[in-house]
């Protein structure tokens, strides 16, 4: 048995490995950036040793460094997590040639599947259903266009080296064909190093639904179920759940055999996933999948198929890494229950989902366990105090939830949501609440283009309840200490001889002022004046953070995060920011709002569209901005003449720089 291994990745996975060696009393070696010298799995491993700057590309993709890292430290072995070096044929050999063990699938293994095309061709020579489409070597896009014609729009062009929804692009008409090939390609070479693409048939109506497996050395392979990751934007998935619903047995028996082939194909070993694009306008059926790629590592989903088979798929990794043989047969395995799991993000979802950056100043999950099997599981790489940098995925946890039933498990998914507490970045919490209760979501009803479709309603801001507008005025005050003082002065605070006395503060929600009065009735207990709707409210605190509160005749808890310069509300009814304006501020020293282009967040110019004097019209795309790998377009605020641009290609931006300044408008 392995004594020592060293995990060559970062985050959630990092952490997600460690705790298994720690179960198993294997020790553990972490590597680490200049950006994560104090990152979470740096701190739970035995061992850690840098690796280089906070850029990918000097650091965690540097093979030679990493292998080196396990050398001085005695690991016998390396786990490569997902991402970064996960699937890559040449470390894998690198790893073998310099004596140690890679945690994972041969080379010739992840070659065979690395590349779309030639993974699909040696499907179909297996005998596993492929969709219809162009997998050929021709990149020259007046061809590929071409042979998107033949296939017929929608299609879907993909990066061949590609995976996570990187280099991807849906293109429903002949004339944006071009455009979207030119920026899959950008984004394909970008993230994979690897600009060449191929074309498929987009199913209009279509489920992603993929097939965990497993083999060993002794020529074993079993599957364990498969895993529903419907619920996508952008081609990511965002809320997945096993088993599927509405899944007959018989389609599962005929996924797992094709699956199972597949692995065999290629004498796969350790974990992997087959995906399929499923067809679902008519009910799922054994002649409506077809073989999509193969991952070949473990998926960031995995718990939820861990939670429904009960097994540990990284110690299932690590013993068959070391020669043994999996310790059951196909017969073995069944499913208990339904699980779900939600990836949290450090995103703006009303700006496009543009990811986000941030100091987590304060987060709280909800009770369960970690890293292991559980009715509520939470997978973080974070604590409170650490920071979302540029550099890296914006994933905060994920939140998995396992219960008896479907319903059960999705609201038990939505309480553990409203639970999850964060301040110091904006996150997709409420968007994944509003998922949560999608009525479709909830019947079942998914396909990948259901967030798509659904996308305003599941984006809207909720109201602020006049219960989380009272805290946050009281805590903008400092009023909510909670605690009751002897001393006869500061029981004064509020108190006037001659008249009630008030306390007046400004909220700002969404952009929307709002002037709130306060009147101290006695201790904990206040009289507040909110646009012109009076309420009485007692608090008292339950802790750190939380308190009890009456709200003219109702009780409820909350927890209220009070910072320098906001104070964030959690309730029942969602999580609420309030900014606290400085009212010495002048107005003129806010930006007019569409006299220029600002970076929304940091990262790379990959294409400027705009020239000083150039006319534009509103929504005109003027820049590509590539952060965390994936493209954004940067557009025209307004009507106007260019007056100056101010970047360049591959220039790296900071948030909030100036990229573009139109001229001024007439008064």
């Amino acid at each position: 048995m392995i004594k020592k291994i060293l995990i060559a990745n970062r985050g959630e996975i990092a952490c997600r490995v460690i705790e298994t060696a720690k179960k198993m009393g294997i020790r553990s070696v972490a590597v680490f950036s200049d950006a994560d010298a104090a990152s979470k799995h740096v701190q739970l491993a035995d061992e850690a040793v840098h690796i280089g700057p906070a850029a990918v590309a000097e650091s965690y993709l540097k093979g030679d460094v990493i292998i080196a890292a396990a050398l001085k430290t005695g690991a016998q072995a390396i786990h490569p997590g997902y991402g970064f070096l996960s699937e890559n044929p040449d470390f894998v050999e690198a790893v073998e040639a310099a004596g140690l063990t890679f945690v994972g699938p041969s080379a010739s293994a992840i070659r065979a599947m690395g590349l779309k095309d030639a993974a699909k061709a040696l499907m179909e020579k297996a005998g596993v259903p492929v969709v219809p489409g162009y997998h050929g070597d021709r990149q020259d896009v007046d061809y590929l266009a071409e042979e998107a014609g033949k296939i017929g729009y929608p299609v879907l062009i993909k990066a061949r080296a590609g995976g996570g929804g990187k280099g991807m692009r849906l293109v429903e008409r002949p004339e944006d064909f071009k455009s979207a090939f030119e920026s899959a390609a950008r984004e394909g070479q970008s993230s994979f190093g690897d600009p060449a693409c191929l074309i498929e048939k987009y199913i209009t109506q279509p489920r992603h639904i993929e097939i965990q497996v497993f083999g060993d050395s002794h020529g074993n392979v079993v599957h364990f179920f498969e895993r529903d990751c419907s619920l996508q934007r952008r081609h990511q998935k965002v809320i997945e759940e096993a088993p599927a619903p509405g899944m007959p047995q018989n389609v599962r028996d005929a996924m797992g055999k094709a699956a199972v082939e597949a692995a065999k194909a290629i004498a796969y070993e350790g974990a992997g996933t087959v995906e399929f694009i499923v067809d679902g306008s008519n009910g799922l059926r054994e002649d409506g999948f077809w073989f999509m790629e193969m991952n070949t590592r473990l998926q960031v989903e995995h718990p939820v198929s861990e939670a429904i088979t009960g097994y540990d798929f990284v110690e299932l990794q690590l013993r068959v890494a070391c020669g043994e043989a999996l310790p059951f047969t196909q017969g073995d395995l069944s499913i208990t229950g339904h699980s779900f799991e939600a990836r949290v993000y450090a995103e703006d979802v009303p700006k496009g989902f543009l990811p986000a950056t941030g100091t987590l100043q304060y987060l709280k999950f909800p009770q369960g366990s970690e890293f292991e099997r559980g009715a509520v599981r939470i997978d973080s790489g974070v604590r409170s105090g650490d920071e979302i940098s540029p550099w890296y995925d914006p994933m905060i946890a994920k939140v998995i939830v396992h219960g008896p039933t479907r319903t059960a498990a999705l609201n038990m998914l939505s309480k553990a949501l409203s639970d999850c507490h964060i301040v110091g970045s904006v996150t997709n919490l409420e968007f994944l609440s509003a998922l949560a209760s999608h009525e479709g979501f909830y019947q079942g009803n998914v396909d990948t283009g259901l967030i798509e479709r659904d996308q305003a309603q599941l984006t809207v801001q909720g109201e602020a309840p006049l219960k989380s507008v009272a805290l946050a005025a009281l805590g903008g005050l400092g009023l909510l200490s909670g605690k009751s003082s002897n001393e006869p002065w500061e029981r004064l605070v509020g108190w006037c001889h001659w008249t009630d006395a008030k306390q007046y503060v400004v909220l700002e929600q969404d952009g929307v002022r709002l002037e709130v009065a306060v009147s101290v009735l006695g201790d904990a207990h206040f009289s507040l004046d909110i646009e012109d709707t009076a309420v009485e409210v007692r608090t008292n605190a339950l802790g750190e953070n939380r308190f009890k509160v009456f709200c003219d005749g109702v009780q409820s808890q909350m927890d209220v995060v009070v910072q320098p310069k906001s104070v964030a509300v959690f309730c029942e009814e969602g999580s609420f920011r309030f900014d606290l304006p400085n009212a010495l501020a002048s107005a003129e020293n806010e930006q007019a709002g569409g006299d220029a282009v600002i970076a929304p967040m940091p990262g790379l110019v990959r294409a400027v569209m705009a020239s000083a004097g150039q006319s534009v019209k509103e929504g005109d795309p003027l820049f590509i901005l590539e952060a965390m790998k994936m493209e954004h377009t940067l557009v025209a605020p307004r009507d106007g003449v260019v007056a100056e641009v101010l970047t360049k290609e591959n220039a790296q931006v900071s948030d909030g720089m100036v990229l573009l300044a139109l001229e001024k408008e007439d008064d």
